[in-house]
């Protein structure tokens, strides 16, 4: 017999007084009709598409009822009545959402950014500094990748742990209460198919998080039957080998009827305190489900689902079994409960109304604004008749958006492009105001806004003497995680081989048996979730360093990285932020594997992220530092084949930082400039000696971060002095050299300076053989970056430079 199945024998049931069980019912047909007005809103046009959580009202009271202020919650797209029951969602916020409101204040979780059904709580004030997370609810704001939510569950869990077992944690007391936070997670039964899923559930097991998570089973993922989803058709007995034991830790794992009021209060109540006071995880797998509506706006299940179906999920839907448990109880009256409904039903209306009239209200303000201008405009343009219409048609649209007035404002500055007037210039006006707002609405916030943000971290230079220590880089390094673990609580790695040998280039060497295995830890092979602890980790307060051993497996938790922490701040409009440090190596390395640089796949899908790519390894500490007194989320690509070389120790090294966004430039010259990061730095040192041998003196330049990307225009200043410019990378063709190139030519406007084509440098298109011949015929060599400069001169100045 299990520990849960003793509570279960020595507890009576859990059951609320009759007023909260009348009020469980009223949240319950609150969420019901929220739903299915929202449904008719998509239909009527009105909203762009819907997604809703009818057929889980019951299962979410009873989640509800057993979460306490200071856990976390990371779900999907299902959980409104969750929500709604902790009080962190109101109906008219659930209808500003469906509509796409972007005022912040009617609709907290995204600022109209995502689509309806996706939740979070605001756990920054407005300046970016940290709430209380103890005295509030919290919920990590969702994705819609099916089980992405998973792996970030797992941090939000080991936080808990972390903040229990690290005494230099306790003083952090706006992040927890001694562990004491649980870690509620949902997903849907055809979602436990994904790697994500399986994956997260084998670490939490591991490392004993107080992580409860419930599965909604309707028995269907979207049209596909539970059949094709999961060996012998359910999750819980597919992983019931998880089940703890006397002997063995594992989960506890409990199975529920999500029609059953009283067993879904006792299932979640006894989780609920297994996790919380013993650490253990726990699996809720809530059979039974329905719903009513269908997967959502795009098509009916009416398609796919059986009759026979369809009437067992009329018959078995949890608000008519819970009412039939009410009447049956003698709680209520029939009358009473039809009165709870018509109310409900009264007030989700009104609610959605004020909702749609907020919103639609202020864009027919700006509405009637742009076609008070444009016919302003036309009263003294030759186009006059034209504009007149644009405005008419303009008038006559029904629920317009914002892109109906700002896209007819730019016609009508087309047609006006021949006159100036006062009209003109006032409508120009409202539409420069327009694209700021805009741009606030619906762009802003991609990177901190912060005083913490990467860009006014101030420069501390690293301090040099006579005495300075010359010894391997990793051991700058070591030095300066070691200097980090013993001053800032906060601070932990975690990663495969990270913890008893040190990582595989022995950075962390000897640091987790002076600081503890909490502070340093091991973890199994599992990137996605070696991502996923690190955010759920940063959501909490801490800051943590989650090691993906080479740069090539960084596409284990390449979509928690996108989807998830690079988006963050920019889908919660600045509400939530997870400071993740990510620690990988990559560039000059033989072979297939490990020894790649897919700069322009980081570079294209993890925009939000600040992307440093240091020389060395000082530089490198510096950036580490920079990073950890700033708010955002970073990848940091440290040189493979740079760890044994000698490097100076700097005096101060638990303070020096590198100014991101900062190129240095490396060598002076006047001919040409090149431009480079990373182990290419050396290639490109070495080529440039030989070059300045036979008369060429070439500016190197280090970017050193890729994102941001030279703020201060270094570059743009360095190829107006010489003319000429190439940009060389280990990258293929077209990754991160074509990706600087851009960011040159158009961003800082050096075209009218060149005198030569502006160049790039890459690897080949395939990925590095092996052995050094391989890597000498598949990355850019010394020799290929002279020859590329010698080409470019030879053309500037053929008699002096003759053809090789």
């Amino acid at each position: 017999m299990s520990e849960l199945q003793k509570i279960k024998k020595s507890k009576p049931s859990f059951v609320p007084e009759p007023s909260a069980i009348l009020e469980d019912f009223r949240i319950a047909m609150i969420s019901r009709h929220a739903s299915l007005m929202g449904r008719k809103e998509v239909f009527m046009g009105k909203a762009k598409f819907g997604i809703f959580g009818d057929g889980k009202e019951l299962a979410q009271i009873a989640m509800a009822r057993a979460f306490q202020l200071g856990d976390f919650r990371s779900g999907y797209y299902r959980d409104q009545t969750f929500m709604m029951a902790l009080g962190e969602l109101n109906v008219k916020q659930y209808f500003a959402q469906l509509y796409a409101y972007t005022n912040v204040e009617e609709e907290p979780a995204s600022a109209g950014r995502l689509m309806n059904g996706h939740f979070a709580t605001r756990s920054l004030n407005e300046d970016g500094s940290w709430k209380d997370l103890t005295k509030m609810n919290n919920s990590a704001a969702d994705i819609s990748p099916t089980a992405a939510q998973m792996p970030k569950l797992l941090g939000l869990a080991y936080a808990s742990k972390l903040f229990r077992i690290n005494k230099g944690m306790k003083k952090l007391k706006q992040f927890s209460v001694n562990g004491n936070e649980v870690a509620w997670g949902t997903i849907g039964n055809a979602s436990t198919s994904e790697g994500m899923f399986f994956e997260s559930i084998n670490a939490a097991g591991v490392l004993q998080v107080p992580m409860v998570i419930s599965i909604w089973d309707d028995e269907y993922g979207i049209s596909v039957p539970k059949e094709f989803h999961t060996t012998k058709g359910s999750i819980s007995e597919a992983l019931a080998g998880f089940q703890r034991t006397e002997e063995k830790a594992g989960f506890e794992i409990i199975k529920v009827k999500g029609w059953n009021y009283e067993a879904l209060l006792q299932a979640f109540q006894e989780a609920g305190e297994l996790a919380r006071t013993e650490h253990v995880p726990v699996l809720i797998h809530v059979e039974e489900m329905t719903q009513p509506q269908g997967h959502s706006t795009s098509g009916s299940h009416e398609r796919y689902k059986s009759k026979e179906r369809l009437d067992w999920e009329k018959d078995w839907d949890c608000i008519k079994k819970f009412r039939e448990y009410i009447l049956e109880n003698e709680l209520a009256t029939a009358d009473a409960l039809d009165k709870i409904e018509a109310e409900a039903k009264a007030q989700v209306k009104k609610e959605k109304e004020a909702a749609w009239s907020d919103f639609s209200g202020e864009i027919k303000k700006e509405l009637n604004e742009a076609v008070a201008l444009i016919k302003s405009a036309a009263q003294d343009s030759t186009r006059k008749v034209v504009l007149d219409q644009l405005a008419d048609e303009l008038k006559k649209t029904i629920n317009p958006i914002r892109k109906d007035v700002v896209s007819t404002v730019r016609k009508a500055l087309l047609l006006l492009r021949f006159d100036s007037n006062s009209g003109k210039n006032e409508l120009k006006a409202w539409y420069e105001k327009q694209t700021e707002l805009n741009h606030d609405r619906y762009s802003s916030h991609l990177y901190s806004q912060s005083e913490w943000s990467v860009l006014k971290i101030d420069e501390v230079p690293a301090e040099f003497n006579e005495k300075s220590a010359v010894v391997d880089g990793r051991e700058v390094l070591q030095a300066f995680f070691d200097n980090k673990l013993e001053n800032d609580p906060r601070f932990f790695a975690f990663g495969e081989d990270v913890g008893k040998i040190g990582d595989v280039n022995q950075a962390f060497a000897g640091l987790q048996a002076k600081h503890g295995e909490w502070r340093v830890s091991d973890t199994s092979i599992r990137e996605c979730t070696i991502i996923g602890q690190g955010i759920g980790a940063a959501l909490r307060g801490l800051r943590p360093i989650a090691e993906i051993q080479y740069l090539d497996y960084l596409l284990y938790g390449l979509q928690m990285l996108s989807d998830d922490l690079a988006s963050l701040q920019y889908r919660t409009k600045g509400g939530q932020k997870a400071p993740l440090i990510v620690r990988t190596r990559g560039h000059r390395l033989e072979g297939v594997w490990h020894a790649g640089s897919p700069m322009g796949m980081i570079l294209s899908t993890l925009r939000g992220m600040v992307v440093c790519v240091p020389r060395d390894m000082t530089q490198a500490a510096g950036m580490y530092n920079t990073l950890l007194k700033s708010d955002e989320p970073a990848i940091v690509v440290e040189c493979l084949n740079g760890y044994r070389l000698k490097e100076r120790l700097p005096e101060n090294i638990g303070e020096f930082t590198v100014p991101l966004g900062k190129p240095e430039i490396l060598r002076e010259g006047k001919d040409l400039t090149i431009v480079t990061y990373g182990s290419m730095c050396r290639i490109v040192m070495d080529a440039a000696q030989e070059l300045s041998e036979i008369g060429i003196e070439v500016e190197v330049i280090d970017v050193q971060t890729l994102l941001p990307f030279d703020v201060h225009g270094v570059i743009g200043e360095s190829v107006k002095k010489t003319n000429r410019v190439i940009f060389a990378d280990e990258d293929v063709p077209g990754g991160a050299s074509a990706f600087m190139l851009q960011q040159v030519i158009e961003g800082q406007k050096v075209f009218r300076y060149l005198d030569s084509d502006p160049q790039t440098l890459a690897a080949k298109a395939h990925r590095p053989a092996y052995s050094s011949d391989g890597d000498y015929f598949s990355k850019p060599s010394i020799e290929d970056v002279v020859e590329k400069v010698y080409s470019i001169m030879h053309e500037v100045n053929p008699k002096t430079y003759p053809a090789l």
